[in-house]
């Protein structure tokens, strides 16, 4: 276990590198000089200002020197400052915005985990009926739309018809902190960003208990007059767990790439609206470290969810 561990993490190290390479290269690649950010329009400036700005900044150097000296930087825990936010240190703002974000996607996770196994199961055993195709052409559905298209449909029928949800922020401007205030905004854009992952984990759980069903020691189950409730939730379900394990870590990117979408049209305050923000006023030290942060916490999760599955299957330690 040890070694697959060190392994893994080894992988995901030298993943994290290069998403950093990455990201860093197609930044110095976007239209325009990065040193146009740092320039106050109303403040002009002579071509010898902005030549000393450039070697301060470091912009003068080779782009592998420029890498290195970032990645240097990152690995003493200093992300560089904020262009926008009055030389805010990058990793400060970054940290501040972890815990809405963590909240939101903690809580679309919960949705997605147990709305997705309820309906798989239910697919599963009500196999071809009018219950499991309803319930496939509503996962399709939920494949198939976007983040930011499901955002939309839901901020308009719950917030703007309906009034029963509130049209973004993630508590009340100008009221005391309160739970129930909390969950009130929190419900619908976690709700919105659960549907792509439930629907994966419907038609995931769906397939792998039809397959388990079919076993011979679920034939023998019953066989022995063991009540169905019990031969699928006592000797099928936990077998059929097993993909889904996989499936519930490997879904973190995409919840991700959702949350950007969720956390601008609710403008909720986490990470994505940083990076969202971030984007559009061409604040590049800011794009890197969050960059950083959520590709770390992205391989951090696929590496526990690899650990988790050699544990709970010790088959896949094999080699």
């Amino acid at each position: 276990m040890l070694r697959y561990s060190l392994r893994r993490l080894i992988i995901g190290v030298g993943m994290l590198v290069a998403l950093s390479m990455l990201i860093f290269l197609l930044l110095r690649l976007t239209p325009g000089d990065p040193i146009d950010a740092y320039i106050d329009p109303n403040l002009p400036m002579s071509p010898s200002d902005l030549a000393d700005l450039r070697g301060r900044l470091g912009l003068d150097q080779p782009l592998p020197v420029q890498y290195l000296g970032w990645l240097h930087q990152a690995l003493t825990g200093n992300l560089g400052y904020s262009i926008k936010r009055l030389d805010q240190p990058v990793l400060s703002l970054v940290l501040s915005r972890i815990g809405p974000t963590v909240l939101l996607m903690g809580t679309a996770l919960a949705f997605a985990i147990v709305i997705g196994i309820a309906c798989g199961v239910i697919g599963a055993v009500r196999r071809n009926t009018l219950a499991d195709l309803s319930l496939s052409v509503v996962a399709l559905a939920g494949i198939s739309s976007p983040a930011f298209l499901s955002a939309l449909i839901g901020l308009y029928i719950f917030s703007v018809r309906l009034h029963w949800m509130p049209s973004g922020g993630m508590l009340t401007p100008g009221e005391d902190f309160s739970l129930g205030d909390l969950l009130h905004h929190l419900i619908l854009p976690a709700a919105l960003l659960s549907v792509a992952q439930a629907a994966l984990i419907m038609r995931y759980m769906r397939a792998s208990l039809l397959e388990v069903l079919n076993q011979d020691y679920v034939r023998t189950a019953r066989a022995k007059g063991v009540i169905e409730f019990w031969v699928i939730t006592k000797h099928a379900l936990r077998n059929a767990l097993l993909p889904i394990v996989t499936l519930i870590g490997s879904t973190i990117g995409l919840a991700i790439g959702g949350a950007i979408f969720i956390e601008s049209v609710f403008n909720w305050p986490g990470m994505g609206l940083l990076l969202v923000d971030a984007v559009q006023t061409r604040d590049y030290p800011v794009i890197m470290g969050a960059t950083l942060v959520i590709g770390t916490c992205v391989i951090v999760v696929n590496l526990l969810t690899d650990i988790t599955y050699a544990v709970v299957d010790p088959r896949i330690k094999v080699g």
